[in-house]
């Protein structure tokens, strides 16, 4: 590897660093992006779904060229027990009507290496197959890292390491993960031909469905189920928050098959095979894990700054990353300029952090960790819904005693009064 000092070393090769290198490499610094996996993308790991209004500002109208799945014209969201499922289906072309409010389904091997080219095009410099052990500290101040027996020297030091950024942790910027901020996500990816796919989804070519589901997927414990349609494979999943893990005996691998097998979900996957099986640790608690964002010499991006957030109907965390190391590399641009590097100059980042929709998005959506460690969210929720369905929706002869009568009645069964109104009173705060 290369002695030479640069103006930025970046650890990590995914959204948060990739977009970080993009920026400063077009405005003239020299940047190294050190990758552990042995390219990027090899080890991101995500559900699947990008909020496009973040590279945009950045890459304009990437979609043309970037190597999307498909863009996401229908949100379904379900309330699901062993039996049955309460699905919400919206679908518009007011999803997408604009490159700055269109989504769309990725697969991260393809996505992230198509930006690590876009990186190297600017002229970023990216080593992957490395993995850095540590930061170089000098009198207080970050100067670069050490991998292995190399050492490499910078002015400043980006960590977009991932959720687990030990190298956060060391420099006193983060602390250890508690078991309650974090999620296992675990997917399959699941080969199945276009015109399948479109069929079984109402979608026309290039149109991509979202499905995030309650309950059963996770059988009753803390996270949820996810559903992405890509262009020839769908990407399934569950995530569950790690500290709930012990509530039911059925490990996260076997939820995953469990919630693929189910009997809305089954139909929709029939023929298909899975071709790709992938596990990742999620941040999950929001605006409450968000760490010191930087130091002399040192800032932090993308999920190692925790920027993510699950309402249970999206999840959101790539747009997040992308905008974080897009503001990262400001910040480094301006600090350039003044040839001062320290925690003082570098505070202009976190000032950026909260005049952007991250720090608004995630303060609006501090009460959803609270909402969604209640059990009945995942329990007596989708069992209510299920009981109140099944009883409008069947005609047997009997007296029909009215949906007001059937909630009445399904609420004595499923709930007390008093978990009815803290969790109203929690999801109000939540909103």
């Amino acid at each position: 590897m290369s002695e030479d000092k640069f103006n930025a070393i970046i650890v990590g090769g995914g959204l948060a660093g990739l977009s970080a290198s993009i920026v400063l490499a077009k405005a003239g610094l020299d940047v190294l992006v050190i990758e552990r996996g042995d390219e990027c993308g090899m080890k991101n790991v995500t559900g699947g779904r990008l909020y496009g209004h973040s590279l945009e500002k950045i890459i304009p109208n990437f979609a043309e060229e970037a190597p999307i799945e498909r863009k996401v014209t229908k949100e379904m969201i379900s309330l699901m027990t062993e039996t049955g499922a309460l699905n919400v289906t919206y679908a518009s072309d007011k999803l997408s009507s604009k490159p700055e409010n269109a989504s769309y389904t990725v697969l991260r091997a393809k996505f992230d290496s198509w930006l690590a080219e876009k990186a190297e095009e600017a002229g970023a410099e990216i080593i992957p197959g490395i993995r850095v052990d540590d930061c170089i500290v000098e009198d207080g101040k970050v100067v670069g890292i050490q991998a292995g027996e190399d050492e490499l020297y910078a002015d400043v030091v980006i960590l977009a390491d991932g959720v687990n950024s030990l190298l956060a942790q060391k420099l006193g910027l983060k602390k250890e993960l508690e078991p309650s901020q974090v999620a296992v996500g675990a997917k399959e990816v699941i080969k199945l031909s276009e015109e399948v796919i479109n069929e079984r989804f109402g979608l026309k070519s290039g149109e991509g469905a979202s499905m995030m589901v309650d309950g059963d997927p996770t059988t009753g414990a803390f996270g949820g189920g996810f559903l992405y349609t890509n262009k020839d494979t769908v990407s399934l999943g569950v995530c569950a928050t790690l500290c709930d893990i012990g509530y039911t005996d059925v490990s996260v691998p076997k939820m995953v098959d469990r919630f693929a097998n189910h009997p809305a979900i089954a139909p929709l996957l029939e023929g298909g095979e899975v071709i790709e099986y992938s596990a990742h640790l999620v941040p999950e608690e929001g605006i409450h894990m968000v760490p010191k964002l930087y130091g002399d010499g040192v800032l932090v991006t993308g999920d190692a700054a925790g920027f993510c957030i699950n309402l249970g109907f999206t999840v959101r965390g790539m747009d997040f990353a992308i905008e974080s190391g897009r503001l990262a590399a400001e910040t480094v641009i301006r600090a350039n300029t003044y040839g001062n590097f320290s925690a003082a100059a570098l505070s202009y980042y976190e000032q950026l952090i909260n005049d952007s929709f991250i720090k608004r998005d995630l303060d609006s959506a501090k009460g959803f960790p609270t909402l969604l460690t209640r059990r009945e969210m995942f329990t007596n929720l989708p069992e209510m819904v299920d009981d109140i369905a099944a009883k409008l929706f069947t005609v047997d002869g009997q007296p029909d005693r009215g949906i007001v009568m059937y909630i009445i009645n399904s609420l004595a069964e499923h709930t007390t009064a008093t978990d009815l109104v803290n969790m109203i009173s929690d999801v109000l705060e939540a909103f």
